[in-house]
């Protein structure tokens, strides 16, 4: 009897299964297709511990108990069919892990349907893209407890290993919690990319700067506590040629930026909690406006320009202010964390998370380590306010640098969303004093005073 089955063998659930097989695991795979089995029984997968399956009941059949069952299929309705095909043939105690990108609500769903049944059912984010599907991942598993202290021993053996050696994988929590973990993730992630390409910009249309100059940019940037994956792969990215042509690959694709949608459900949610996530918002919009390019081409030439020029800030001082914003843009994902387990009591657990992050998956970097150390849930900011020196030349340089590039009309809304919630935290006032007396002169929704308890209406009309 085989340990394990994954269902769904597009390119990551390809390479999960690979992993498993790499590391000892007695494998069954189904996919709704057989020529995608055969084609990859015959290709990759040749020569490796690995039983094809050709419909689900045969599949379940090849499993010891419990019987533990990976889902890699797409998000959405895919999952609730193949749940109605397994059902009937799943038993009290056997244990499905959906990995791919469901909405957590969703997860929670699917979790109060199953458990009526006595069958376990966990939402699992998984990180890292293909390569980390192979080689490790970064692993997110929530739901019923009994469910992860079943699988541990599976996902621990394929996840990626942080430095100390220890698996960046562990349990997140209750019901959805897994699938929340990685959707904020993918927030932080969308908000980190953008602020890397708001900088190239600089570096580009500021200092007009070749890619390959600004390869070496990043790559510099990417040294002690502000080192990352992203920055990495971007040096990598702006030191490549165009195979097909003169000049650099950056240059020869087309300047619109897509996605999945769980940037836009990140910040959906923390509306819905009512968490400022301005970076993650910011990037988001960032990748709507670069899909309107036909506008864009055409309001080009009519709209006024910046009539202004000024010298962009030195690469040193850009360097600076994105790191500042990439950490202003994890603290407004683990707050979204934790107003979330306020709210769910799911058990999730910062220091947890981080340490699940610190390898394997797209947003991990040197000060993980430092988040897991200094992160406090109830003062969030004290992760930023750890190194006083640093962060005074930070954030002047982040100001100097959203203030310039506003300046000379070269548009920076993620480096601008971060310093305003930046600035926002370190005012003892704000004006939202003015936007209450407005709410309760139109509407009388009254307003409280610092200096007596109390809800009261001004004399506003005499």
């Amino acid at each position: 009897m085989n340990d394990i089955a994954l269902i769904g063998l597009a390119v990551m659930g390809q390479n999960l299964v690979l992993n498993m097989a790499r590391n000892g695991l007695a494998v069954t795979v189904y996919n709704r297709t057989r020529e995608r089995t055969e084609a990859f029984l015959g290709g990759p997968a040749k020569g490796q511990s690995i039983t094809p399956a050709w419909d689900v009941p045969s599949c379940v059949a090849a499993l010891s108990r419990p019987r533990k069952i990976i889902l890699m299929v797409k998000a959405g309705t895919a999952v609730d069919q193949l749940l109605d095909e397994l059902l009937p043939v799943l038993e009290p105690g056997d244990i499905v892990v959906d990995g791919g990108n469901s909405h957590f609500e969703d997860t929670v769903r699917r979790t109060r349907r199953l458990r009526e049944t006595g069958v376990f059912f966990a939402g699992m984010g998984v990180s890292g893209g293909e390569e980390g599907a192979l080689l490790g991942p970064s692993l997110m598993p929530g739901g019923p407890l009994p469910a992860w202290e079943q699988m541990r021993h599976i996902l621990e053996k394929i996840a990626a290993r942080s430095a100390d050696g220890d698996p960046c994988a562990d349990y997140m929590g209750a019901d959805g919690a897994g699938h929340f973990v990685k959707m904020v993730h993918n927030g932080i992630e969308y908000a980190v990319m953008q602020l890397i390409a708001e900088t190239w910009d600089l570096l580009r249309r500021g200092l007009n700067l070749s890619p390959g100059q600004t390869a070496d940019c990043f790559a510099a940037w990417n040294k002690g506590a502000a080192s990352s994956y992203l920055l990495e792969i971007t040096a990598n990215i702006l030191r490549t040629k165009d195979l097909s042509g003169d000049g650099f690959m950056v240059d020869a694709i087309l300047d619109t930026a897509q996605g999945k949608g769980t940037g836009l459900w990140t910040s959906q949610s923390a509306l819905n909690l009512g968490v400022p996530v301005p970076a993650i918002t910011a990037a988001v919009e960032a990748r709507m406006l670069s899909m309107r390019r036909e506008e864009r081409q055409r309001y080009a030439p009519l709209l006024p320009a910046a009539d202004v020029s000024l010298d962009i800030p030195a690469p040193e001082t850009l360097g600076k202010a994105l790191f500042l914003a990439t950490r202003l843009a994890y603290l407004q994902g683990f707050s979204l964390l934790m107003a979330a387990e306020r709210t769910w009591n799911w058990g999730l657990d910062p220091a947890r998370i981080a340490r699940v992050w610190r390898a394997g998956c797209i947003i991990r970097a040197a000060f993980l380590d430092d988040l897991v150390r200094t992160f406090a849930p109830e003062a969030p900011l004290s992760f930023i306010a750890s190194a006083p020196e640093d962060l005074a030349d930070a954030q002047l340089a982040l100001r100097r640098v959203t203030t310039l590039a506003a300046a000379a009309g070269i548009p920076a809304p993620g480096l601008g969303a971060s310093l305003a919630y930046y600035d926002a935290f370190r005012s003892a006032r704000l004006p939202a004093s003015l936007v209450q007396a407005q709410r309760d002169y139109f509407g009388a929704h009254g307003f409280e005073r610092p200096d007596r308890p109390g809800v009261f209406h001004g004399p506003w009309k005499g």
